[in-house]
C-alpha cells in the first residue's frame, strides 16, 4: 500500500484529538477534514444531544456510512491532509493512524470545562460528565462494531498511539509531527 501524507487521528473521547489536529494542520498547513463536526451539526439540527444523536445513528446506519464516506473522498481529493474522525484509520487506510489514549478522569475534567462543547453536551458536574463519556464510548464501539466490524480502540489498528493524560498539546503535536516524519521515510 502506497503511504499519503495524510494523517488520521483517532482516540479516546477527550484526549485532546480535535485540538491536536487543529495544531498540526498550522505547522504543517494541510487541509482537515473533520466526521465529528458533521455528525454534532446533524444532531443539533435534530435537537439531540450528542449521546442521543449516538442512540439515533444506531437505527439509522446510512447515516454513519455517509459520515465515514466523507473522509475517503477528502482523501481522494487531497494530496496531503489531516483527518479528524474516529474511523479515519478504515476509511484511509494508506494514512498514518494515530490512536491518542487519555485517562476518563482527565477526558471528562477536559470534556466538562470545554466551551466549544456546551452545545451539543452540557452537564451541571464532572461526575455527568464522565458518566456521558463512558456511554458514548460504548454506544460508538457497538454501532463501529455493527456496521464495520472493527473495534476503534484496538491499538492494533494504529502505527503510532500516544497518551496524551499528562502532556500538553504542544508536546503531543510535537510527538506526532515526529512520528509521522519517519513513518514517511520507512
Amino acid at each position: 500500500m502506497t503511504k499519503k501524507k495524510i494523517i488520521s487521528l483517532a482516540g479516546d473521547l477527550g484526549s485532546g484529538k480535535s485540538t491536536v489536529a487543529s495544531l498540526i494542520c498550522e505547522k504543517l498547513s494541510y487541509p482537515i477534514h473533520r466526521n465529528g463536526d458533521y455528525f454534532r451539526k446533524l444532531g443539533m439540527e435534530m435537537g439531540l444531544s450528542v449521546t442521543e444523536f449516538n442512540e439515533y445513528v444506531k437505527a439509522h446506519p446510512e447515516i454513519d456510512n455517509e459520515i465515514e464516506k466523507s473522509a475517503r473522498r477528502a482523501a481522494d481529493e487531497n494530496e496531503s491532509l489531516i483527518i479528524d474522525a474516529r474511523l479515519g484509520w478504515y476509511a484511509v487506510p494508506e494514512s498514518f493512524k494515530v490512536y491518542l489514549t487519555v485517562d476518563i478522569n482527565e477526558a471528562a475534567r477536559r470534556a466538562f470545562n470545554d466551551p466549544n462543547r456546551k452545545n451539543s453536551e452540557n452537564f451541571e458536574t464532572l461526575e455527568e460528565q464522565k458518566k456521558d463519556l463512558e456511554k458514548r464510548f460504548k454506544l460508538e464501539n457497538e454501532r463501529y462494531f455493527n456496521l464495520y466490524g472493527v473495534h476503534k480502540e484496538d491499538k492494533s489498528n494504529y502505527d503510532f498511539v500516544l497518551d496524551t493524560t499528562t502532556l500538553t498539546r504542544e508536546e503531543v503535536v510535537e510527538i506526532v509531527i515526529k512520528a509521522f516524519e519517519n513513518w514517511l521515510k520507512d
